[in-house]
């Protein structure tokens, strides 16, 4: 039997990359779909997938950011039960230099994608301690997440050293939709490790369309089958306690 978790979706693409919808349609939809917790989360990349977004400098990410703003504060005026989290995916292919551009205090969710070998566990490892050398309010720290991640480059060898990261630096897993082989049965053995370890489990649709917003029910059911709601709780909580409603209004924003 399935718990009554919030309804979240923490990996949304609006058109300030290669989604097909601006940020307040996407907002729209998830109140229609009653949605609880939404995270946009465009991509930040200078690799060879550049073209895919539109955030190549602060003059954008701060219009980007400004436009959650205007949405969070269309919410919080209409006394609607949404959190919309400020977030940004990160091509791990991207240049060190590149990334380092990237402010953590202005944002409350960040996504790594294309970790794939214990180079990339050190490379962002670099990453995050120069975060948090540089950062203004390490109590603000955004939460961090794995984007469509694979087990299998890990379950054969260097799982100890994947799961002591994830530890950590407190990186949750993504029940992704969009990628049901990553959550095969073949990778059981890295789920048995999760639960054990008590590493967040989330749920991100990386929808690129408002259409698939709301494909969050296989996600969650896959959460269940493999005994991970406590692990889904955790991040749940981290969630609540950072957006906490009052009739219906996130009361955190970043600025």
């Amino acid at each position: 039997m399935k718990m009554n978790f919030p309804r979240i979706n923490l990996h949304i693409h609006s058109n300030f990359s290669d989604g097909k919808n601006n940020i307040k349609q996407i907002v729209e939809r998830a109140l229609l779909t009653n949605l609880d917790f939404i995270a946009i989360t465009d991509h930040f990349t200078d690799s060879w997938k550049e073209w895919v977004s539109k955030l190549k400098d602060w003059d954008k990410i701060n219009e980007y950011l400004t436009e959650i703003s205007i949405c969070q504060n269309y919410v919080r005026d209409k006394k609607k039960k949404l959190a919309i989290l400020k977030g940004i995916e990160i091509d791990l292919s991207s240049s060190e230099k590149f990334i380092k551009l990237i402010k953590p205090d202005k944002f409350d969710l960040i996504l790594f994608e294309y970790l794939q070998n214990i180079e990339g566990i050190a490379f962002v490892k670099n990453i995050i301690n120069f975060w948090r050398g540089t950062s203004k309010n390490i109590g603000n720290f955004p939460i961090l997440g794995l984007a469509h991640f694979d087990p299998s480059y890990f379950i054969y060898e260097n799982l100890d050293i994947l799961m002591s990261f994830l530890k950590e630096f407190n990186i949750y897993f993504e029940f992704n939709p969009s990628y049901p082989n990553f959550y095969a049965r073949k990778n059981q053995i890295f789920f048995d490790r999760l639960k054990e370890t008590n590493i967040p489990v989330a749920i991100g649709c990386d929808s690129h369309s408002i259409k698939s917003l709301n494909n969050i029910e296989e996600p969650l059911e896959i959460i269940c089958d493999y005994n991970l709601e406590d692990n889904l709780n955790i991040l749940v909580k981290e969630l609540e306690n950072r957006f906490i409603f009052d009739i219906g209004n996130n009361s955190q924003e970043k600025t």
